[in-house]
């Protein structure tokens, strides 16, 4: 039998462990909400301090009708300088447009033989390549375009150049692809097997079960992993900048150079005085680049919500 002196130290121990414990936890609890709150913290501070930059610009010298309709983007002429970006969105939307033509296929069907078809090892192994591909730096992907693909296009196309809108979707569409890739198979992943089931029973084939069941049930996942594609692509820059040729130019077919927003941004904020018309503008792109990008991503995360509630 214990002694009362040890019977009150063994409760005094316990209730120190008890005490520790639940300091241990509070404290975790607290350094997860704080990482999970920063990333809402970081994505304020960097619009209020875009904002802040190009207010400005906004304010005072913005001219709508110029900024969005003008294909004339000439913010160092001292003498006249003009601030439109209609062939920039040109450019940034002819080469996100072509590197989804290239990717969704490619990524959906990549997703669709994960889901339904690879088995063991295979999926495995093919479900590490998608990351890997996903983990390749943008820069990297850059220099294939302009090392690799630019010959190439200019070699198979009988062109004068290869850094055009043709290299820069190619490129971009590889890039996209890994991410697309990877939500989409979960969405297919998601369609619970029940459903599988009862088409087979009805004598369905495979392919039958993948294309009239699966795939409707999943396509709001879908819709949702196309749209993550739409901003990866819409907000890239380095490979951007170095596949496309960086031309102010509305592009008339695949093989014209062109430039996008983002690697505009990237190439002349780095040359303009700090507070001039030329610095605000840029950050006044970066602010519709922010709310384009905000948006499709919201939308993209409505849906996916929307398919995870059903």
């Amino acid at each position: 039998m214990l002694a009362p002196s040890n019977l009150s130290s063994g409760c005094d121990q316990a209730f120190d462990q008890r005490n520790l414990d639940w300091y241990i936890d509070k404290a975790v609890q607290v350094v997860v909400f704080m990482g999970g709150i920063s990333a809402i913290i970081f994505i304020v501070g960097i619009f209020l301090f875009i904002t802040k930059e190009g207010m400005g610009f906004l304010i005072d010298t913005l001219d709508l009708q110029e900024f969005f309709g003008s294909p004339y983007w000439e913010p160092s002429d001292e003498d006249a300088p003009e601030y439109g970006i209609l062939a920039l969105m040109a450019g940034t939307a002819s080469v996100t447009g072509l590197a989804m033509l290239i990717a969704i296929p490619f990524s959906l069907g990549t997703a669709i033989y994960i889901a339904e078809f690879a088995t063991g090892k295979t999926r495995e192994w093919l479900k590490i390549l998608v990351e890997l591909l996903a983990a390749i730096p943008s820069v990297v992907w850059g220099f294939i375009g302009l090392t690799i693909m630019n010959p190439l296009i200019i070699e198979l196309f009988d062109v004068p150049v290869g850094l055009t809108v043709l290299n820069a979707g190619i490129i971009l569409g590889l890039m996209a692809a890994p991410i697309m890739t990877s939500i989409a198979e979960d969405a297919l992943k998601a369609v619970p097997d029940r459903y599988r089931e009862a088409a087979e029973a009805m004598g369905a084939t495979r392919w039958q079960v993948v294309f009239k069941t699966v795939l409707p049930a999943a396509k709001n996942g879908l819709l949702g992993a196309i749209l993550l594609g739409v901003g990866r692509g819409f907000g890239e820059t380095m490979a951007v900048l170095m596949a496309t040729g960086h031309a102010v130019n509305i592009p008339g077919s695949v093989f014209d150079s062109v430039r996008a927003l983002t690697a505009t941004i990237a190439a002349e904020l780095g040359e303009t005085a700090v507070g001039s018309d030329h610095y605000q503008v840029l950050f006044t792109i970066g602010i519709f680049l922010f709310l384009i990008t905000f948006l499709i991503n919201l939308t993209a995360d409505l849906i996916v919500r929307g398919i995870r509630k059903s």
